[in-house]
C-alpha cells in the first residue's frame, strides 16, 4: 500500500499527566520496524486518564530498513530504558508496557529496574521461522528478506517509514534481545498483564509459553483478543486493551517505584 504524503510521520510522544494521576507513569515501547504510531491510541488513552506517558522512537525506526540494519538491540533497549528512567524519576509509580518486540523490551526493563507493573500486547520472545536458528550465518549469505504479512487484520496501515525489506542483521539482533529477555524473566518483580491475539502471524504461541514458564504467578491475567491480528492496539480489540490496561495501572499504582541511585 502506498502511504499518503499527508500521513503523520513517526515521532516520540510525551505527556506530563494531569490531576492526581500525574504521579503515575507509563512508558510504552513500539515494536520491530514499527513506530509510536502503532501504539499512539493506547498512549493517548492513558494520557487522557491523566497518567504521565512516554513513548520513545527507537533508533533505526521511523526511517527505513537501511537505518535499522545499522543499529542493534542494545541501541533499541537503551533508548527505551532512558525514557523509562526519565519518567520514573519524575513519578512516584512507573509502569513498563509494549507491543510485540516492545513487550520484550518492557519486560527486560522491569527485570533490570523496579517497576510498578508490566502490560504487554502480543509480546515477542520467539519466532515462527526456523531459519532464525542459523541467522548468525544466514545474515552473511542473504542480507534482507521480505517482512511478514498478515491477512487477517483490521489494523490500518501506518506511515512508519520504508520497511519494505527486513535486514537479517537486525533479525539477528532481535533474536539476541529475545534471548536476553527470556533469561531475565525470573528477575521481574512486578505483576504482569498480557494481551494475546488468537490470530497472530508474527508472534507464535511459544512466546506466551516462555512467558508462563519464566514468570509463573507474576502473570496476573492473560486477556484473549478474539478479533485482532498482531498489531492489536490498532485493531478491533483495541478498546478492550485500553480499558483493561487502564484498570491494571489503577489497581497497581500503589506500588511505589524507587530507583537505585548510582
Amino acid at each position: 500500500m502506498t502511504e499518503s504524503s499527508t500521513a503523520p510521520r513517526p515521532a516520540a510522544f510525551n505527556h506530563p499527566g494531569h490531576g492526581a494521576n500525574a504521579r503515575i507513569g507509563v512508558a510504552i515501547c513500539h515494536g520491530f520496524t514499527g513506530s509510536p504510531l502503532s501504539i499512539m491510541p493506547w498512549a493517548q488513552h492513558l494520557a487522557d486518564l491523566g497518567y504521565a506517558v512516554s513513548v520513545p522512537l527507537l533508533p533505526g525506526h521511523g526511517t527505513d530498513w537501511r537505518q535499522l540494519a545499522a543499529t542493534g538491540w542494545k541501541d533499541w533497549y537503551g533508548a527505551y530504558e532512558k525514557a523509562f528512567l526519565d519518567l520514573a524519576g519524575r513519578t512516584e509509580s512507573c509502569f513498563t508496557a509494549g507491543l510485540s518486540m516492545g513487550g520484550a523490551i518492557a519486560l527486560l526493563a522491569a527485570a533490570r529496574h523496579p517497576a510498578a507493573g508490566v502490560s504487554v500486547v502480543n509480546p515477542g520472545l520467539s519466532f515462527y521461522d526456523r531459519r532464525v536458528r542459523i541467522i548468525a550465518l544466514l545474515k552473511y549469505l542473504q542480507r534482507t528478506t521480505v517482512p511478514v504479512q498478515e491477512d487477517q487484520t483490521n489494523a490500518p496501515a501506518t506511515n512508519d517509514g520504508d520497511y519494505s525489506l527486513t535486514p537479517l542483521a537486525a533479525v539477528h539482533e532481535l533474536k539476541k534481545l529475545f534471548a536476553a529477555t527470556v533469561r531475565s524473566l525470573p528477575r521481574v518483580d512486578a505483576p504482569v498483564q498480557v494481551f494475546k491475539s488468537r490470530t497472530d502471524a508474527v508472534v507464535p504461541p511459544t512466546s506466551l509459553a516462555l512467558l508462563r514458564k519464566g514468570l509463573g504467578t507474576r502473570i496476573t491475567e492473560v486477556v484473549d483478543l478474539a478479533g485482532s491480528g498482531h498489531v492489536a492496539t490498532l485493531d478491533v480489540d483495541a478498546p478492550a486493551i485500553f480499558a483493561r490496561s487502564g484498570e491494571f495501572v489503577d489497581a497497581h499504582a500503589h506500588r511505589t517505584t524507587i530507583l537505585e541511585t548510582p
